[in-house]
């Protein structure tokens, strides 16, 4: 397993001598010279994420005149730092968001600078909007998690990183912000970057940079602070620019999710899609997924243009020289490295309803570009926000994050998520209301319960569902056994005494009492797995927010 960089406040990267402010236009080459750089803005709610966008745009000399303008209008009318320029009305475009000084939705701003371009999400920090903080770092490469330094790290500034982590980041960047209001304390922020060192320590990623700011006032935005000395590192504009977030995808095999059959006349039959993993080339051997049928790429066409290779990223058309069925949702595969097919996958759960999550009901999931019924099989754990510990339990709520495996009602050609994000994550929608009620992470394809029944999964559904509901209860099947066993012995023991007494017939009563066993004891066993899974009569844990907050 990975283990996390160490925290490091003196920064992790080489600074270019004309690393400063920057002034004047910049053309799409100069900004193409260091690629594209995705990144997000979270960490609990009034730490100062917009504000810090905002001050960035402003240091970039990105913000024209008349949007200087109407911000100093803004200001005066909805800002929350009294006579000041409050930045974060830049990027806070909503009436809601204004009134009441909170992000609610993600906001993406593009700019550019000499060395890289950028697309940054703001991410709202409120616990009832955790649901869009996920949405905008589903694609993000780098995670800028804000801290007040007076506050430290909270409860959902945790629970952010624990998103951040889950969703593969691995480049996170802990901006301690409001270092003018703890009067720039070197000691502070020591101690703010010690206690998420810990917090980082506990999850997978690759690098973790501490930069003290000031978002209102510009302290090591875009060029160092005066007010720091103490601070040897770089500003985090500067870090931003030259940060390395370049992974070499875990799975290079061909993936390509097909979107819709071209068909534009009776000559031709292709197969748009996107390319999620590895590289495509005709006379490409392949297998539809999850029919499992071979077929050969003909051609693959980016509009009119006949391509050589198609690779990681690119939007294309393939045609198959046999006339195979793909439909939307299949999976192209290269032949020699199929992804795995099943019905059952562990995975990772953001919930993200009000209404609780209920086992066993029915949903309608969205994997790649397949849609399926799908169901919560069996809650394994919730994990703690506090200390990432796993929390036993059958109630997972609004924003609880679980361990679950889930049953889809076909065969999906899926994948771990850290290895292909395309095939490894899915949400999962209410039918009712068509409310998304939470974003799923594969851990694992497959389940070892419903694998080992082997065949009698393939000959009959409604008994691998039965089994496997049943299978999956919060007791273990061995208590239930136990139980049983103990249970029916006693008894059967009761039956043969009394048989005895009114035959006076050992081998009639052990008879008697024996079949008693055999029959009762597999009758029992269902009925203790059928209790087993009810949540009738039990309280519900409370959660530790509830209790923090006592």
């Amino acid at each position: 397993m990975h283990m996390p960089a160490a925290l490091r406040r003196d920064g992790a990267v080489d600074l270019a001598p004309d690393s400063t402010r920057i002034r004047g236009t910049v053309t799409p080459a100069e900004a193409a010279s260091g690629g594209l750089l995705r990144f997000i803005t979270c960490g609990s709610v009034d730490d100062g994420k917009s504000t810090f966008i905002g001050r960035l745009l402003y240091d970039c000399q990105l913000v024209l005149d008349d949007q200087m303008e109407s911000l100093t209008k803004d200001s005066k009318r909805y800002g929350t730092q009294n006579e000041d320029i409050d930045f974060a009305l830049l990027v806070d475009g909503l009436a809601a968001e204004r009134e009441q000084g909170i992000t609610i939705d993600v906001a993406y701003r593009y700019f550019a600078t000499r060395k890289r371009s950028f697309i940054v999400a703001d991410t709202p920090g409120h616990e009832q909007y955790t649901r869009n903080m996920a949405t905008g770092a589903s694609t993000a490469d780098l995670a800028i998690i804000l801290v007040d330094a007076r506050n430290g790290a909270t409860a959902q500034t945790r629970r952010h990183a624990f998103i951040v982590s889950m969703l593969g980041i691995r480049h996170v960047v802990l901006a301690v912000n409001k270092m003018d209001l703890v009067g720039y304390s070197q000691e502070r922020f020591d101690a703010v970057a010690a206690e998420f060192a810990e917090i980082a320590g506990k999850l997978n990623f690759a690098q973790a940079v501490a930069i003290p700011i000031s978002a209102k006032r510009g302290d090591n935005i875009s060029t160092q602070s005066a007010e720091m000395p103490w601070y040897r590192g770089p500003a985090l504009l500067q870090h931003l620019e030259t940060v390395d977030v370049e992974n070499a995808t875990a799975d290079n095999a061909f993936r390509f999710p097909v979107q819709w059959v071209s068909r534009p006349n009776s000559e031709f039959r292709g197969y748009s899609g996107f390319v999620a993993s590895g590289t495509v080339t005709p006379g490409t051997a392949v297998t539809i997924q999850p029919s499992g049928v071979r077929a050969t790429v003909k051609d693959v066409w980016l509009a009119e243009q006949n391509l050589d290779e198609a690779v990681t990223g690119q939007s294309v058309t393939l045609t198959l020289t046999e006339n195979v069925d793909v439909s939307r949702g299949d999976v192209i595969v290269g032949a020699a490295q199929a992804a795995a097919v099943t019905r059952h996958a562990r995975a990772h759960l953001l919930w993200m309803s009000q209404t609780a999550l209920k086992p066993g009901a029915s949903y309608f999931a969205k994997l790649a570009t397949r849609a399926t019924a799908a169901s919560v099989s069996a809650v394994h754990h919730t994990v703690d926000v506090f200390d990432y510990a796993p929390v036993k339990t059958g109630s997972v709520g609004i924003n609880d994050l679980a361990s679950v495996t889930v049953t889809f009602d076909a065969p999906l050609a899926i994948a771990r998520y850290r290895d292909n994000r395309e095939l490894g994550s899915f949400i999962l929608i209410d039918r009712l209301t068509n409310e998304t009620v939470a974003l799923g992470l594969i851990e694992e394809p497959g389940d070892g319960a419903t694998q080992a029944m082997g065949s009698t999964a393939q000959a009959s559904p409604l008994v691998s569902n039965v089994v496997s509901w049943l299978s999956q209860a919060r007791e273990k099947p061995l208590r239930s056994v136990a139980k049983a066993i103990t249970w029916r012995t006693t008894g059967s023991i009761d039956t043969f005494v009394l048989s005895f007494i009114f035959t006076g017939n050992a081998k009639i009563s052990a008879a008697i009492s024996g079949s008693e066993i055999l029959t009762k004891l597999l009758l029992y066993y269902g009925h203790e797995r059928i209790w087993a899974r009810s949540r009738f009569g039990l309280r519900r844990p409370a959660s530790r927010d509830s209790q923090a907050s006592k």
